[in-house]
């Protein structure tokens, strides 16, 4: 039998539906709502197939182990992604934006790095095995369907990795607080990878040290940091700004 995926939450399940409805194969629904949104929601599945199953509310939160998925838990088979970061690079059409995520164990701050990756226009985002969060049902509805077109590639040795994507002429930015370019000194138009490290601790040695070039957020207020998906979005969108300068 194929490893089945709890999906929950409106914005996750809809973007499977679109993606790969064939990979669906129940849908629980609240059966106290009967809003437009539901109602939707509901004839999409019944249209590509699926079985729907009208269910009390605590049923759901046992489906999911989660008390926030708005009514709508789903049941899908595993889909398959790029698993290796070879597979990514040889299907990208110009130059790579990669996110590197070092220590992030924190589920809703992982399906919030993904949300941002995705909307910023990432090909995969790249994290090591022993000290990351996996990508489970509440990291797939905070990632609002990130996480069904994103590939999320965890790694056994993460420096290796990184010796990897320089040896594929990947341009590895760190961001590190004592960095002595702020983010809009560098150059990223070119192939590159973001790393990011966790709130508190950061980056590992290895991982900093396999950086080409450290830089800092411009901090202008009392606090010191910020919290690690908020900066994964400041960074990735000044890539954005130097790719593609008209649209912003």
């Amino acid at each position: 039998m194929s490893e089945k995926q709890v999906l929950l939450g409106f914005h996750a399940v809809t973007a499977r539906l679109r993606h790969a409805a064939s990979s669906v194969k129940d849908l629980y629904f609240d059966k106290q709502r009967r809003d437009k949104r539901m109602m939707t929601l509901i004839q999409t599945a019944r249209d590509n197939g699926v079985q729907v199953h009208p269910v009390e509310s605590d049923r759901l939160d046992a489906l999911g182990g989660d008390s926030h998925h708005q009514g709508v838990v789903a049941l899908a088979s595993a889909m398959t992604l790029a698993v290796d970061i070879d597979e990514v690079l040889e299907t990208i059409q110009g130059p790579p934006l990669l996110l590197v995520l070092d220590g992030v164990t924190d589920p809703h701050n992982l399906g919030a790095c993904l949300r941002t990756a995705d909307a910023a226009g990432v090909h995969a985002v790249i994290a090591p095995r022993d000290r990351s969060a996996g990508l489970s049902a509440v990291v797939r509805r905070v990632a609002c369907g990130a996480a069904e077109t994103l590939p999320y590639i965890m790694v056994t040795n993460l420096a290796r990795t990184l010796r990897q994507l320089k040896d594929s002429g990947v341009w590895l930015v760190g961001t590190d607080e004592t960095g002595e370019k702020s983010i809009s000194q560098v150059d990223t138009k070119g192939p590159t990878a973001w790393v990011m490290g966790a709130e508190g601790d950061g980056m590992r040695r290895l991982t900093r040290e396999s950086c080409d070039v450290l830089v800092r957020i411009p901090m202008m207020g009392s606090v010191e940091s910020l919290n690690v998906s908020v900066a994964t979005g400041v960074c990735l969108y000044e890539t954005v700004r130097q790719r593609h300068p008209k649209n912003i």
